[in-house]
């Protein structure tokens, strides 16, 4: 895009293009009309691609190529000049991409179109015989000329990369641009800071030089990595436990030249080596496999198209909104779901701990404790809002939370969800399903009925009462759900005559006992909740304390 807009503000416009022909305008107004004959799309194992046009006019048929300079470079007819401008271009942080062109006479292309036809044709190693046609053209080029765009860093890059260190991510740089190119990007974006050291891996071929490589960067502390996919690839062959082990102690790695399959390896090789989940972060076509292979794919939306975008879990428009995306969102959900699925747990564990307990008591008769209505209505109105309004909670105020992104690495510390919240979960279910079967039956008098009567009502307010002891931001919702449930319950005993006695639960012995149950099965759990926060409060609470 940058390049034809560059030649349009030297006179050149690109007027139309479909698929079989495209027309130019130059200065003067004259239209110049070329057919396509031919298209070979980029791929990332040539790193180039060309277009063979006729001009109308004359009837010449041209072969146009570009690409990385790398691929170019024995393509092109040789010049003293072309590295060199290549590697200044690169260190002012452009992306180059080399031009050339061949002419071809009549018969050169009909003779290419016959092979490459055939070639299309063939039913074992197409791709591989349809490549050789294609190179058999790719000799002797004219190098027309090399080109360098600017690729500006977006808004606030710089402070968001920062957020993303401070919450305890690691980041790596995967980029098929130069060295030079993407060492000067990474210093530029603050991924590399300007005083820090840059260990720049040698180009190795061989296994003895990536050990000789890898012994010299073992040397080194605290600096950045700058490798190159060539070299990579044999560290990764030979050497692939080492050299991740000593690139994840790097505060920051950049893999420049690799193709996307090359990307989407690194991805799977940190998931396997170190065990931790990996986000993958894109914004072209190249980027599509190393976003699917990550546990997290965030696609950003820009002038290169939407395919990382579409192929990815999260799809952004600015590089910034990153930080929100992870720091407020991703710990929200993280924290939010783990609420909610152990509590979850907790409301049907705790009902079948008392009827585990009821059983018990009675010799372990078949008789169930709760039927009918009050089995639903538990799963249902009087206790899914209050549980599914968690959803709805905070610790933090989004503010607060772009502000001190350490909180983000409180999570992988797995306070909020582990094996030991999981057993806390359990252990606080069977303690409070037992002091309520057991209370309910301490306490009631004659009637098996009043017992469901105080035992029901008891887990009804003790569920609405662990809601709130969990809640730590409330929101008008939450409350809502709070005195709608307790309000639905009310109601529905004047219609529940066949489980609840209405002259019993109407009396000032029924809610006193019903109210000793609900005090005896949560007062404990708000002590302990008081004496933790008081004494080893989290994080959260001491930003907003």
């Amino acid at each position: 895009v940058a390049l034809v807009q560059w030649t349009e503000s030297v006179g050149l416009t690109l007027v139309n293009r479909d698929l079989t022909s495209m027309q130019l305008k130059t200065p003067g107004g004259h239209i110049l009309t070329y057919y396509i004959l031919q298209i070979f799309p980029f791929t990332s194992e040539s790193k180039r691609m060309g277009i063979i046009v006729r001009d109308e006019s004359s009837g010449e048929i041209t072969f146009y190529m570009k690409g990385a300079d790398v691929a170019m470079s024995t393509i092109v007819q040789y010049n003293d000049w072309l590295e060199e401008e290549c590697g200044n271009m690169a260190r002012e942080g452009l992306r180059t991409l080399v031009v050339a062109k061949k002419s071809l006479t009549e018969e050169q292309y009909q003779d290419f179109e016959s092979r490459y036809n055939q070639a299309k044709l063939s039913i074992h190693d197409r791709n591989l015989k349809v490549a050789a046609v294609v190179e058999s053209l790719e000799r002797e080029m004219e190098l027309l000329c090399l080109t360098g765009v600017e690729d500006q860093l977006q808004a606030d890059v710089r402070p968001t990369l920062e957020m993303l260190r401070n919450a305890g991510i690691k980041i790596w740089m995967l980029t098929g641009d130069k060295l030079e190119t993407a060492t000067c990007i990474a210093k530029s974006s603050h991924l590399v800071s300007r005083t820090q050291d840059i260990h720049i891996f040698r180009p190795v071929t061989t296994r003895g030089e990536a050990h000789l490589e890898l012994n010299a960067f073992r040397r080194k502390h605290d600096c950045a990595l700058v490798i190159s996919g060539d070299s990579l690839e044999v560290c990764l062959k030979y050497y692939e436990h080492e050299f991740v082990e000593l690139a994840c102690q790097c505060p920051a790695v950049v893999c420049c030249r690799c193709s996307p399959t090359q990307k989407a390896h690194i991805v799977k090789l940190l998931q396997q080596h170190t065990g931790k989940r990996t986000c993958a972060i894109g914004d072209g076509g190249n980027d599509v496999s190393m976003i699917q292979a990550a546990d997290c794919g965030i696609g950003i939306e820009g002038k290169e198209g939407k395919q990382a975008s579409l192929a990815a879990d999260f799809s952004i428009t600015r590089f910034k909104h990153i930080g929100r995306l992870l720091m407020v969102h991703g710990r929200n959900s993280y924290k939010r779901s783990a609420a909610l699925g152990q509590f979850v747990m907790h409301r049907g564990l705790i009902i079948s701990t008392m009827q585990a307990v009821f059983s018990s008591v009675f010799y372990f008769a078949s008789v169930p404790l709760y039927q009918g209505f009050l089995m639903v209505g538990y799963a249902t109105i009087y206790t899914m809002f209050p549980v599914f309004s968690l959803v709805l909670d905070q610790d933090v105020k989004p503010e607060m939370a772009l502000l001190y992104p350490e909180l983000y690495k409180d999570l992988t510390k797995g306070r909020s969800l582990s094996f030991k919240t999981f057993l806390i979960w359990v252990l606080i279910s069977i303690y409070q399903g037992g002091i309520l079967m057991y209370g309910a039956l301490l306490l009631f008098e004659s009637e098996f009925v009043h017992v469901v009567a105080i035992s029901f009502t008891a887990l009804i307010l003790t569920e609405l009462l662990m809601v709130a002891l969990t809640i730590r931001t409330w929101h008008w919702l939450m409350v809502v759900a709070e005195f709608l449930s307790l309000g639905c319950y009310v109601a529905s005993l004047a219609f529940l005559n066949e489980y609840f006695d209405v002259a019993f639960i109407t009396t000032v012995t029924f809610l006193w006992k019903v109210s000793a149950i609900t005090v005896v099965s949560c007062l404990p759990l708000y002590i302990l909740k008081y004496l933790k926060r008081k004494f080893s409060p989290p994080s959260y609470s001491k930003l907003t304390s």
